[in-house]
């Protein structure tokens, strides 16, 4: 029996061991933690299980049949993040360069299987060479059966890819379909086709990191939300987003206790907005007066800047927030801006995640470039989503909220539960400039001095509606509060709303205007 035990012991050392002392060293050297090393990390020590540790490939062509692949390339399995169980997958590149073979994507799929019948978040470190060449189509079935089983977890447990190597090719759309996506600067990448293939059809010259690092993609492209410096940075900010998200749709977020007293008024609040509307302030200020102890975690905080996504919590209570940034394009919606909050509406409304909007929008973007990419239709998915959240919604508008924005950033008539404003806001279909000069056009035309007249009904119009109290008094605005009111009323609108209970209608899917 102890001879048995002794051979059992050696076999999982020699496959634990990866790639061996070199290959460790090597990916220790270009920056890189290793699969097992990122696990253990990750992981709450001494609770990670792993799974299939001793499966391997059975491809005989190329002489694949005389290689050995200790764990096919990729660590799997389950275990305690802060407490809270999660299954994890880690492709390992000291083995073969973590590419994906039949098995490797097996052993994967079998992973993202548990985590379904767990009903538990599911996170993938990438890094790997891609589809083992070798084994043909059965790696390119690998991946088929991958992108599957994310298309069927989505919106029922929460999954988060880490990209901490490469990832190129087919390998590129799981974590383009999983809820988040993690990047480490200099060390990772994500291309479809790399320089040398983009340098053979176009004559373009460019390297890894400037096609697809991760400043590129925080920035560029918004296929990842959160640009890292190295993996254990990583590391640690994907366990403070899974600190935000419940375990599966069928529960709520999880409540965390504080010490910050929800009836707290912040003075700040009453002076933050400027005299002259057309300047601009920071909305991350109101966020941070708002919330809990100030904290709040910004997925895309480097894309599309003019809108802000965040997670918070007010009272203990996780809730996901919209909002405006004047400081950005003075906050207007555009094409990008309308990707980032519609995803992130999607994902909070799909695990109960409470919303509140913050509005402080002009209009959306003007200018051919907007209407040629599709303004209307990204305009529309906003719409789309706000209407379909069944999530406690709840907006304030702080100053500006016109025209076509100012239902897209969640209107009562959209389906906000409780509408909020301050004594600023300006509800209003356009601004008064240019309402007063097609309202007044010929009286203005006609006027001695058309620059006084000008200011004259712009003067009017702004007295006449250009205050909240008109929305207020027909019901579109629920209450209109003190700045320094804001977190003790969004706070018991929560706690109202904690129990919310809303249907649609019954139906295959919608066709959201994608």
């Amino acid at each position: 029996m102890r001879e048995e035990n002794e051979k059992l012991a050696k076999m999982e050392a020699e496959l634990k061991a990866g790639g061996g002392e070199k290959s460790v060293q090597k990916q220790h050297e270009s920056g890189k933690l290793t699969a097992r090393e990122r696990l253990d990390l990750f992981f709450d020590k001494e609770t990670f299980q792993e799974t299939d540790l001793f499966v391997q490939h059975r491809s005989a062509n190329f002489g694949l049949d005389k290689v050995s692949i200790p764990a096919d390339g990729v660590v799997t399995g389950f275990g305690k993040v802060n407490g809270r169980t999660v299954c994890a997958f880690a492709q390992d590149f000291t083995s073969r360069g973590g590419t994906l073979g039949e098995m490797h994507a097996r052993k994967i799929c079998r992973v993202m299987d548990l985590a379904m019948k767990m009903k538990v978040p599911m996170v993938g470190f990438i890094d790997s060479g891609g589809a083992r060449i070798q084994e043909g189509i059965n790696a390119l079935d690998g991946y088929s059966n991958i992108f599957y089983r994310n298309s069927c977890a989505s919106g029922v447990i929460p999954q988060i890819s880490a990209i901490m190597g490469p990832a190129a090719g087919g390998a590129v759309y799981s974590p383009a379909m999983t809820d988040f996506v993690f990047m480490v600067k200099k060390t990772s990448y994500m291309f479809i086709t790399g320089p040398a293939v983009v340098k053979s059809v176009t004559s373009e010259e460019i390297n890894n990191e400037e096609l697809g690092g991760a400043l590129t993609h925080s920035t560029k492209s918004g296929v990842t939300q959160f640009a890292c410096d190295n993996d254990q940075q990583a590391i640690e900010e994907m366990k403070k987003l899974l600190s935000y998200l419940p375990s599966n749709n069928e529960e709520k977020p999880p409540y965390t206790k504080t010490k910050d007293s929800p009836d707290r008024a912040e003075a700040a609040l009453s002076d933050i907005l400027p005299e002259n509307s057309n300047k601009t302030y920071n909305m991350k200020d109101v966020i941070k007066a708002i919330v809990d102890n100030g904290e709040f975690l910004e997925p895309s905080r480097q894309y599309a800047q003019n809108m802000i996504t965040a997670f918070a919590r007010m009272n203990g209570q996780a809730i996901g927030i919209i909002a405006n940034q004047p400081s950005y394009l003075a906050g207007c919606l555009d094409i990008n801006a309308s990707d980032k909050a519609t995803r992130f509406i999607r994902f909070c409304d799909a695990f109960n995640i409470p919303l509140l909007t913050i509005a402080d929008v002009p209009g959306f973007l003007p200018g051919s470039h907007q209407e040629w990419g599709g303004i209307i239709r990204h305009g529309a998915k906003l719409l789309w989503c706000y209407a379909e959240a069944t999530v406690p919604k709840i907006t304030l508008i702080t100053r500006k909220a016109y025209g076509g924005a100012y239902i897209a950033m969640c209107s009562q008539g959209l389906g906000a539960d409780y509408t909020l404003a301050w004594p600023q806001a300006e509800i209003a279909v356009m601004g008064a400039e240019a309402a007063s000069a097609i309202i007044h056009r010929g009286e203005i035309d006609k006027a001695e001095d058309k620059e006084a007249k000008e200011q004259e009904k712009i003067k009017e119009y702004r007295e006449l509606l250009y205050n909240p109290y008109v929305a207020a008094k027909m019901g579109y605005i629920n209450a209109v509060i003190q700045p320094t009111e804001t977190r003790a009323k969004v706070i018991a609108a929560l706690e109202a709303l904690k129990d919310k209970k809303e249907s649609r209608p019954a139906k295959k899917h919608g066709n959201i205007p994608m």
